[in-house]
């Protein structure tokens, strides 16, 4: 119990779960201030990673219910709101030996959280792609069928291929595999979660590339879509090279 309160910290810091669970039972004895400040700091990381994992189990309900496919693909876009800019579709094959925690809805996290997921997504997947229809695709054959299209591409880039699709809401046509659609299955299910995040991730990167070239729109902070200050620019400026003409009738 003689230990400098800096290695204890440390000691904390440095250590996996297990050994975490260890370091507690060790100091909850220890009665100095200090000590039992960093206790009950991290009893509470531990209750709120507990809860994580309790959530992180419920979100893959849908790959336990199809567990007798052996490779199951979540499928999700991003982009179909936007003025501008490309629609992404993601897909994913999540390997369930490799937990990833915080998973989730792409809207629901934070740009830096979507940023780290992705990382570990393409990391840990069994295999994870993306493909997108550009904004003259979308105005050629309309934001839905364009979407299909990406997402066929996405699925087509996978190998292994998939033998079951599980897919935010949507039915793909011209897909051979067995598809389950899922509402709201991006906040429901681990694999269109992932596919999501990924498909997010990808396109927003993109548009902030796009920014570079056309500044005078803000797409690396609204991404395409119909902010007050990206409606304004297009009134001032004209449409940009990659604004989706099909989309613009209300504002020109």
């Amino acid at each position: 119990m003689k230990e400098n309160l800096k290695n204890i910290k440390e000691s904390f810091e440095n250590a996996d779960i297990n050994h975490i669970v260890d370091l507690l039972r060790h100091y909850r004895a220890d009665s100095r201030a200090g000590v039992q400040r960093l206790v009950s700091q991290y009893e509470r990381k531990l209750a709120l990673l507990e809860k994580e994992k309790e959530r992180i189990w419920k979100m893959y309900a849908y790959e336990r219910k199809y567990r007798q496919f052996s490779l199951i693909c979540g499928v999700d876009e991003a982009g179909r709101g936007p003025l501008a800019g490309p629609v992404t579709a993601g897909a994913v094959i999540l390997d369930p030996e490799k937990e990833i925690l915080y998973l989730n809805d792409s809207k629901q996290l934070s740009e830096k959280k979507r940023e780290e997921l992705y990382e570990e997504i393409m990391e840990k997947a069994v295999s994870a792609a993306t493909a997108e229809a550009d904004w003259k695709r979308i105005d050629e054959i309309n934001i839905l069928q364009a979407d299909f299209e990406a997402m066929r591409e996405a699925i087509g880039k996978l190998s292994p291929a998939p033998d079951l699709l599980l897919n935010d809401a949507v039915t793909i046509p011209g897909i051979a595999v067995r598809q389950i659609p899922i509402v709201h299955g991006d906040a429901l299910s681990a694999s269109i979660a992932a596919a999501s995040i990924v498909a997010k991730v990808t396109r927003d990167r993109q548009m902030k590339e796009y920014d570079k070239l056309y500044p005078e729109y803000g797409f690396a902070s609204n991404k395409g879509y119909g902010t007050k200050e990206h409606i304004q620019a297009i009134k001032k400026y004209g449409p940009s090279p990659i604004h989706r003409r099909s989309f613009l009738k209300n504002f020109l």
